[in-house]
């Protein structure tokens, strides 16, 4: 086992205890459910997430809601999960509040978005979101 892994597995732990004392909190799972995807553990990975959305619907709470929902397309990118990822991604970007992380720049060059870089639909996302010449 290679140092990254461990350190996941290590953040797996803690986030695990976190979700234990916190098992309807979405935020948390959906933490959960990013390192499982990075760990390579795919099915657990989107359940997880799916849950969080569950947990977090936009009607109930528009921040942590909208967060979850962002934080899940990458999940699902990581889970290897393209489609469903853009999916998640466009909704992202409609929920009424949209984190760091679906910004251009974010987009354009954040290591967490890298499996879906490449990807036809990606790539018009992240233009459509490109600054537009200030002349």
């Amino acid at each position: 086992m290679g140092l990254p892994t461990t350190a996941f597995e290590a953040a797996r732990a803690q986030q695990e205890k976190i979700v234990q004392t916190q098992p309807d909190y979405g935020p948390a799972l959906c933490v959960l459910g990013l390192i499982d995807a990075v760990l390579g553990r795919k099915e657990l990975a989107l359940h997880e997430g799916r849950r969080a959305i569950a947990l977090t619907p936009l009607e109930k709470d528009v921040l942590n809601g909208s967060r979850v929902l962002q934080y899940f397309a990458i999940t699902a990118a990581w889970a290897g999960d393209k489609e469903l990822a853009l999916q998640q991604l466009e909704a992202g970007l409609r929920a009424p509040v949209a984190s760091f992380m679906l910004s251009y720049g974010a987009l354009k060059l954040h290591p967490l978005w890298d499996p879906l870089r490449g990807d036809p639909r990606f790539e018009k996302i992240v233009a459509s979101l490109a600054p537009k010449d200030a002349k």
